[in-house]
C-alpha cells in the first residue's frame, strides 16, 4: 500500500490523482495483471487478463434473454440488472483467476460511450473497489478497447485500419498507437447492428421458433442463408453520390419496410403470420449492408496511401464489434482487403461483443505505456457520447476519391 500510495500525485483541483513514471520496482514486474469491468450498454462483463494476453478469469452476465422480450436494450432494466449483477461477475471473474484483488495491479473500467446510467455502474463500483484495495484506475474508450483487443491474439503493429461495426456504432478509423486514431468515417444516422434489430422485428422473427431467442442481426444472418431466390429484391446502395466514408443504413431499413409491406399486401398477411419470402429479404437486405460498409472502406484504404497513413509492409485492416460476428459482412471485407493488398483479422466472436476480457487487455496496453492511470476518476468524466480520436472526415470528403463498388453477388455472395 505504501509503495503504490508514493507512486500517486495529485492535479491541482484535486479531482484526480495522476501515477509517477518511472517507478522501477512497480514496473519491473514479472507479469501485470488488470481487472476489467464493462458496463456500457446491457451485459455486465468482468474479466482478469495479464500482460501475455492470457485470460486469467473472466464472467459475462448477458441480458438477451431479457431484451428480447422488448425488442431491444430498455436502460432502464440494463441499468437495474447492471446493479444486481456487478459485484457477482467482478467476484466470479477474481475467483476464476484463482487470484486476489490484492493480486492485481490496476482495475480499467469503461468510461465512455455508452449509456450513461449503466456506464456509471461499472465506474462507481470500480472506484470502490480502488479506494478499498488501494489500486489505480484506467478510464477505457470503449471502441478503443474493440479497436486493440484482436493485438491479444496476433502480432499486429500500430497503424492499422480499424472497421468498428456494432449495434450502436459504425466507425473507420487509423489506430496509430494504443491512445491515437484518426477517425476516416462514421455513422449518420442508426448503426447497421441497430437497424437489423429493427428489419428483424418488423419481419417478425422472433415468432419463428428457431429465431426466437436470437438477437435480431443473428436471425437475419441464419435466415439468410436459406434464401432461394434473394435477387427479387433490390436495395440501393446509401449514400452512392457521396465520396467519403460514412455511413447510413436508414434508407435501407425504409427500402425493406416498403418491400415487406407490398408483400404482407399481396398475401394478405396478417397479425404474427409471415410472408413466405422472408428469408430472401433477409439475404437481400444483409447483402446491401455489407456491400455499403465494403464500398465505404476501400475508400478508406485509398485515403490512407494517398495520405501515407498506412505503411507497405503493414497493411492491416482490424474488423470488430458485435457485427463483426456476421460472416457475410466480415467476408465482404475481406474480399476488400484482398482486392487492395490487405489482411483482415477479428477477435473471436465471443470477445466481437461487449466484455470485460478487451477491457482489461486495453488497461494491460496503456498500462505498458503508462497513461491515463489515476488514483480517481471523477463522475464527470464519465460520458455517453465521445469521438474517436481526431476527425479526419472533411479531409476524405475534400479528397474526393471515386470507388466503383464491388458487388458481392458477383463473387459468390448470396
Amino acid at each position: 500500500m505504501l509503495l503504490l500510495c508514493s507512486m500517486f500525485s495529485t492535479y491541482s483541483k484535486g479531482l484526480k490523482s495522476t501515477l509517477l513514471i518511472g517507478n522501477s520496482r512497480y514496473l519491473s514486474k514479472a507479469k501485470v495483471t488488470i481487472l476489467g469491468i464493462e458496463t456500457s450498454c446491457d451485459d455486465t462483463g468482468c474479466a482478469v487478463v495479464d500482460d501475455t494476453g492470457k485470460i486469467l478469469g473472466e464472467s459475462l452476465y448477458s441480458q438477451n434473454d431479457i431484451h428480447i422480450r422488448y425488442g431491444g436494450v430498455n436502460p432502464l432494466i440494463a441499468y437495474e440488472l447492471h446493479r444486481n449483477n456487478i459485484e457477482l461477475a467482478v467476484n466470479k471473474a477474481i475467483q476464476s483467476s484463482n487470484l486476489k484483488i490484492s493480486n492485481i495491479d490496476a482495475i480499467a473500467v469503461t468510461t465512455k460511450p455508452g449509456m450513461l446510467i449503466n456506464l456509471q455502474v461499472g465506474v462507481k463500483y470500480a472506484k470502490y473497489l480502488a479506494r478499498k484495495f488501494h489500486k489505480p484506475l484506467i478510464p477505457i474508450h470503449h471502441m478503443e478497447a474493440h479497436a486493440l483487443v484482436t493485438r491479444m491474439y496476433q502480432t499486429i503493429a500500430f497503424p492499422f485500419i480499424v472497421l468498428l461495426i456494432s449495434g450502436g456504432h459504425c466507425l473507420l478509423a487509423v489506430a496509430k498507437d494504443v491512445d491515437e486514431f484518426l477517425l476516416l468515417g462514421e455513422g449518420l444516422d442508426n448503426a447497421p447492428g441497430e437497424i437489423m434489430d429493427k428489419v428483424a422485428r418488423r419481419l417478425k422473427l422472433k415468432n419463428v421458433t428457431e429465431y426466437s431467442l436470437m438477437p435480431g442481426g443473428k436471425a437475419i444472418e441464419v435466415a439468410a442463408r436459406k434464401a432461394l431466390n434473394p435477387e427479387q429484391f433490390k436495395f440501393p446502395l446509401p449514400l452512392a453520390r457521396y465520396r467519403d466514408c460514412n455511413f447510413s443504413f436508414s434508407g435501407l431499413k425504409d427500402s425493406v419496410f416498403r418491400s415487406l409491406t407490398k408483400k404482407e399486401s399481396e398475401h394478405g398477411t396478417i397479425g404474427d403470420e409471415i410472408v413466405p419470402e422472408v428469408n430472401d429479404l433477409c439475404a437481400a437486405f444483409q447483402l446491401a449492408v455489407a456491400e455499403h460498409i465494403a464500398h465505404r472502406t476501400e475508400r478508406a484504404l485509398i485515403f490512407c496511401e494517398k495520405e501515407d497513413l498506412i505503411s507497405s509492409h503493414n497493411r492491416t485492416i482490424i474488423v470488430s464489434g458485435g457485427v463483426a460476428c456476421n460472416d457475410t459482412i466480415f467476408q465482404s471485407i475481406e474480399l476488400i482487403g484482398k482486392k487492395m493488398g490487405y489482411r483482415v483479422y477479428r477477435p473471436p466472436s465471443r470477445l466481437c461483443t461487449d466484455n470485460g476480457v478487451m477491457i482489461a487487455w486495453n488497461g494491460i496496453e496503456k498500462f505498458r505505456k503508462q497513461i491515463d492511470i489515476f488514483s480517481d476518476i471523477d463522475l464527470s468524466d464519465v460520458t455517453p457520447i465521445a469521438p474517436l480520436g481526431k476527425s479526419l472526415v472533411n479531409e476524405v470528403k475534400a479528397a474526393q476519391i471515386p470507388v466503383r463498388v464491388t458487388r458481392l453477388k458477383k463473387h459468390g455472395f448470396t
